[in-house]
């Protein structure tokens, strides 16, 4: 099913969670805390880089924070293109449980001094409506940006979280969306 409200999801797009930080490799909420990728990130970052390589890619759109502009910065010294930083796409803000044990969330509940989902999806999908699509776009963001791209396009959850720095394709269809992993 195509989403028209927002520009982006009427045509093909990448899309691409950062690569890992301590926060990740030790099971911790990151959300809005600006964390460095650690050496495992970098390297899936460059990785990733590489497996985008002749994809066709003519514009990356990234999340503000560290993680994933660095993630993006990689692909688009690869790719020679440009970055535009999107405010609004940065990760949920979870208040009083960032740097806290991803255990600690409540499904529905909004964290203590964080955003509730209501306010994120909303400025998710805001952050989104400022992409203006071209050819064959990438986004660099987080999963909670996954998430709210997965939901607004009817795609069914995931049982794990998606993985860091797997490039996605997201391809419109008769019957609502594909997303397939660039693996290997």
């Amino acid at each position: 099913m195509i989403a028209p409200d927002v520009p982006l999801f009427t045509a093909p797009f990448y899309f691409l969670r950062h690569g890992e930080t301590e926060n990740n490799r030790l099971g911790l909420i990151a959300g809005s805390t600006d964390v460095p990728l650690n050496a495992t990130g970098l390297a899936q970052a460059h990785l990733a880089a590489r497996r985008l390589l002749g994809s066709g890619i003519d514009a990356i759109w990234s999340s503000p924070l560290e993680r994933a502009r660095v993630s993006a910065q990689c692909v688009a010294a690869a790719l020679g293109l440009p970055i535009v930083v999107v405010a609004q796409l940065a990760e949920r803000d979870w208040g009083e449980l960032e740097g806290k044990a991803r255990e600690l969330r409540i499904a529905g509940a909004a964290p203590p001094g964080g955003e509730t989902i209501e306010a994120f999806r909303a400025r998710t999908l805001a952050g989104l409506r400022e992409i203006r699509t071209s050819r064959l776009p990438l986004i660099v963001a987080h999963s909670g940006t996954f998430r709210v791209l997965s939901e607004r396009l009817q795609i069914p959850p995931r049982i794990a979280p998606v993985a860091n720095c797997v490039p996605l394709y997201f391809t419109p269809h008769a019957h609502g969306w594909r997303v397939t992993p660039l693996e290997g």
